[in-house]
């Protein structure tokens, strides 16, 4: 089962992930043709290698023929994915997304969730972005998700609702309940569309299982800092030996005829029992009895 697991040493943003899984191998010529699907126009994507700090990472950009950011409700968001021609589970994965951002949105702004215009988020690259990622994911068999504690930064950030404390209020809202810190780098590490994406598809949060390691991906942010910008995601398999669960199953029998138990032991390792034994006990009121393990 290939699993990756997500290090956001210098946060997480839907553009580093899908940098970060193109670096992994995910074809852009696949990853375009798949997007059509949505059916949005007036705009490209492209990738390219460049270097930050020193390590080399892959930056996804979406060019738009406009620039300007649309003010989509959660509605217009759902019906752009419904009438896609994406798979079905894709698209389940990628509203799920979406109804996350919107219930923070919602929250924070104190208004119902359909009276909610995303700014920002419901412009074509947050689409773009949150799309891409899902069908990524799904290309390379990503199959398990698993993520590091986030790195937030610190400071202030400017967008249409004003100045705001990092992580922004939608942000913050989405990542409640998770382990997020900030080592004193003074900018948004963590966007709205990177904390929806990893919250609604990652099962833990912490650190990196035991895991065979096959490649790893580095996605480029776009900010230049004292650290390197960027989102690394390894990729692999999960050591069986030390994730496999073992649940052990007794039950005490004082009334049943002793050639029958053979049967039952032959049964339980014909079905998947890793061992089955009986064990002689004394019970309650001194009656002799079996011990099935």
């Amino acid at each position: 089962m290939k699993t990756a697991y997500f290090d956001c040493f210098s946060g997480i943003s839907g553009d580093m992930i899908l940098g970060a899984l193109i670096n992994l191998g995910l074809d852009m010529g696949y990853l375009r043709k798949e997007l059509q699907k949505l059916n949005l126009k007036n705009y490209g994507i492209e990738s390219k290698k460049i270097v930050k700090n020193g390590i080399s990472a892959t930056k996804f950009d979406l060019i738009e023929e406009h620039k300007h950011h649309d003010e989509r409700n959660l509605k217009e968001i759902n019906k752009i994915i419904d009438n896609s021609k994406l798979d079905n589970g894709i698209k389940n994965t990628i509203k799920e997304i979406f109804l996350k951002i919107g219930t923070a949105e919602a929250k924070i702004h104190n208004k119902s969730i359909d009276k909610i215009h995303f700014h920002e988020i419901g412009a074509i690259d947050t689409i773009i972005d949150v799309a891409g990622a899902v069908i990524g994911l799904k290309k390379l068999g990503i199959a398990k998700i698993y993520c590091s504690k986030l790195n937030v930064g610190t400071g202030f950030i400017e967008f249409s609702h004003g100045k705001f404390p990092v992580p922004a209020p939608a942000t913050a809202e989405i990542l409640k309940g998770m382990p997020i810190y900030h080592n004193n780098i003074e900018a948004e590490l963590v966007t709205p569309t990177g904390a929806a994406i990893i919250t609604t598809l990652a099962e833990k949060f912490g650190e990196m299982p035991a895991m065979k390691v096959e490649k790893i991906g580095y996605g480029a942010g776009a900010k230049n800092l004292k650290q390197p910008n960027v989102l690394r995601v390894f990729y692999g398999e999960l050591d069986k030996i030390e994730n496999e669960a073992i649940n052990i199953i007794e039950a005490n029998i004082d009334n049943m005829n002793p050639e029958i138990y053979p049967y039952v032991i032959e049964k339980l390792m014909e079905n998947g029992a890793l061992d089955a034994y009986l064990i002689s006990i004394i019970m309650k009121k001194g009656r002799p009895a079996k011990r099935f393990m």
